[in-house]
């Protein structure tokens, strides 16, 4: 119910919202009619009341959500980035912990070689009968300097893919972790074949999945 005051000053109403609307088709009323509805104190013209905003031509003011209200559409969609991340992780995990012994393996056996070739430096292989140049040759490759270097090459390939592995399973740096799966798969630069081959194939297919990719940092 409404009051409002006509033109000569004089309260009329309480009314019904049609009555009032069917006063300002009539002109006996408009926007800047003052207006009061029932139990509200203050007086405002008929343009600030969303029932005569239709009949005024006026569209009713845009109210701003409050910050409240917004919050659970952030929550979901923060919620849904966690998700996604979380389902990434998990599927590199896999991969990531094959690499990781690969790596291990692949240390351990070349601490193993390094320390032989270093104890055994320069010493002639014992194969009774061998072609002398051929003896030479072996030891220069597996007992000399050539051996140490090829010890501490693969030593090096080893830490790599190790730590390209600890960067995947952080869905950190895609581009090492990429470049680990694919020196595990290769026969002569991965520090174990035996397991490097399957798990390298495996990384990689995890690797390019673009729900896995679209999660590294």
């Amino acid at each position: 119910m409404f009051k409002i005051l006509g033109a000569d000053g004089k309260e009329y109403g309480p009314v019904t919202a049609d009555q009032i609307k069917k006063w300002i088709t009539e002109g006996r009323a408009n926007r800047e009619t003052q207006a009061q509805q029932t139990g509200d104190s203050n007086w405002r013209p008929l343009a600030q009341f969303a029932d005569f905003a239709e009949v005024l031509g006026v569209l009713p003011p845009v109210v701003a959500p409050p910050p409240a209200a917004l919050a659970p559409a952030a929550s979901v969609a923060s919620g849904t980035d966690s998700f996604a991340h979380a389902r990434a992780k998990d599927a590199v995990s896999g991969p990531a912990i094959g690499l990781m012994v690969t790596a291990g393996l692949g240390l351990a056996g070349g601490l193993v070689g390094l320390i032989l070739t270093l104890a055994r430096w320069g010493a002639a292989p014992e194969m009774p009968g061998m072609d002398p140049q051929i003896a030479h040759m072996i030891q220069v490759f597996a007992y000399g300097p050539l051996g140490i270097v090829t010890k501490i090459v693969g030593l090096a390939i080893s830490l790599f893919v190790l730590y390209g592995a600890i960067k995947m399973q952080k869905l950190a740096g895609y581009g090492f972790a990429l470049a680990a799966a694919i020196v595990a798969l290769i026969p002569c630069f991965s520090p174990c074949c035996l397991i490097g081959l399957p798990i390298g194939i495996w990384a990689l297919v995890v690797l390019s999945k673009p729900e896995v990719k679209s999660q590294f940092e």
